[in-house]
């Protein structure tokens, strides 16, 4: 695949990526920084020849271990051996209903035939999974047909992401939803949350926090934005950043262990602060929304503590 707002912007494997032996020492670190979870995502975690052996390590190590993949790949055998290595459940990407706009937007025929085969394969293997969507201004009017089909299909989730500028997504901005209709759609996602069996999550649109709360959806999530708080991502060559979307190298685990990195980087400790600027830093929501540090940090140039613009909310008493 290529898809259009991959934020690794993944291709051909690179030499430099982490080793079996590396990737255990990140795992180990992992543990003795106090996590629980480790999602194994991508580019696509499935091409990596070792992915049931780090699995099998670290669900032996005591983290629950959850896949993020494009489905394309996992066959029963597959889906077998995901459940045996210890995966306790996967989200598969599925961006529209429509074929042929799914498979425009990966780059790749039969995407969507095969992601569904994936989750199918996933249900006969009883390991849970959840959908995952990418929202833009060509697929905003499916999303709760999206819901519906997840729920028919037997998903867990409905988890719905909403993009922001980096890796290859950059060349896609102005498909991203503006301010407005992004406040529109997370009211509706929250709106169909209060009918919907399944869990609707927006991702990387921290405000469904204050959404939720206004009409009266009980969640069980307590903060919208984690980044460099309770989450951080390590990219394939061993950078740790903030979140996926924060293109901030805070050190490699390669040359420090990660629970060092974890503990003593000066910008996670930074955003542990919650000291934002502008209104996020008056808001009522601070503490739970945040806004999303990785929006805020692309249209202010560079702050990763500024407002985050997007949001339309203006909390009492906020004059810019």
């Amino acid at each position: 695949m290529f898809c259009d707002h991959c934020y690794r912007d993944a291709g051909a494997r690179l030499e430099e990526e982490l080793t079996t032996s590396q990737a255990r020492d990140l795992i180990d670190g992992m543990v003795r920084a106090g996590f629980k979870i480790m999602i194994f995502s991508g580019g696509e975690p499935l091409m990596r020849p070792d992915i049931y052996e780090l699995a099998s390590y670290a669900t032996q190590k005591g983290l629950r271990v959850v896949l993020g993949t494009n489905g394309t790949l996992i066959t029963e055998e597959v889906a077998h051996n995901l459940k045996k290595a210890g995966f306790m459940a996967a989200g598969v990407s599925l961006d529209s209903l429509d074929p042929e706009k799914n498979d425009g937007f990966r780059k790749l025929e039969h995407a969507y035939d095969l992601a569904l085969q994936g989750m199918y394969n996933l249900k006969r293997a009883q390991l849970p999974f959840q959908i995952h969507t990418t929202v833009m201004d060509w697929n905003v009017d499916e999303l709760e047909s999206i819901t519906d089909y997840a729920v028919e299909i037997g998903a867990m989730a409905h988890h719905v992401f909403f993009l922001v500028p980096t890796g290859r997504g950059i060349n896609i901005e102005e498909e991203a939803l503006r301010v407005a209709a992004y406040e529109r759609t997370i009211a509706r996602l929250m709106e169909k949350q209060k009918t919907s069996p399944i869990e609707i999550k927006p991702t990387c649109a921290p405000q469904f926090i204050r959404t939720a709360d206004k009409k009266g959806v009980p969640l069980r999530f307590t903060k919208g934005c984690l980044a460099g708080i309770s989450y951080c991502i390590i990219s394939p060559l061993g950078d740790v950043q903030p979140c996926a979307y924060l293109d901030i190298p805070l050190g490699n685990v390669k040359e420090t262990p990660f629970d060092e990195i974890w503990a003593n980087n000066s910008t996670l400790k930074t955003l542990r602060t919650m000291d934002y600027e502008g209104k996020c830093g008056v808001c009522d929501y601070r503490e739970r929304c945040g806004g999303c540090r990785a929006r805020a940090y692309y249209y202010s140039g560079g702050n990763i503590m500024a407002e985050d613009e997007w949001c339309l909310y203006q909390p009492l008493g906020w004059k810019k």
